[in-house]
């Protein structure tokens, strides 16, 4: 008779999960931003890279986490509209981010490829609920 191996260790005891951190990376969207006399008129590649801290314990279910479709909706929504400055569109898809379940800061890399002609401009925004 074989004998059956758990694949899944043991807990621990005596630990807590400290923490879930959700990311979206490198998700791309085409986005109406910028200043310069070039930029304006036009949509231009946005990279966009977010990770969300979850306030929550043990996840074992979807509702209890926040789904990545949910932030690339929000980053989708805001490309639509005319943002003056990446920092700006960071900020505001941080915003929209704390208000996914149960998030508790968020942190959102932009890149924005077409900014420099030797290099990548990028920003990091983070907010926190308070």
């Amino acid at each position: 008779m074989e004998s059956v191996i758990s694949l899944r260790p043991a807990p621990v005891a005596g630990y807590e999960v400290a923490e879930t951190v959700v990311r979206l990376s490198g998700f791309e969207v085409m986005a109406a931003v910028g200043v310069n006399h070039g930029e304006i008129g036009r949509r231009q590649p946005l990279v966009i890279y977010a990770e969300l801290g979850l306030g929550v314990g043990v996840i074992d279910r979807l509702e209890q986490t926040v789904d990545y479709r949910d932030i690339g909706a929000a980053a989708e929504r805001l490309a639509r509209t005319h943002i003056d400055l990446i920092e700006s569109f960071a900020r505001q898809l941080g915003e929209a981010c704390l208000g996914m379940g149960s998030v508790l800061w968020a942190r959102v890399r932009i890149d924005k490829p077409e900014a420099v002609d030797n290099g990548m401009a990028s920003v990091t925004v983070m907010v926190r609920a308070v």
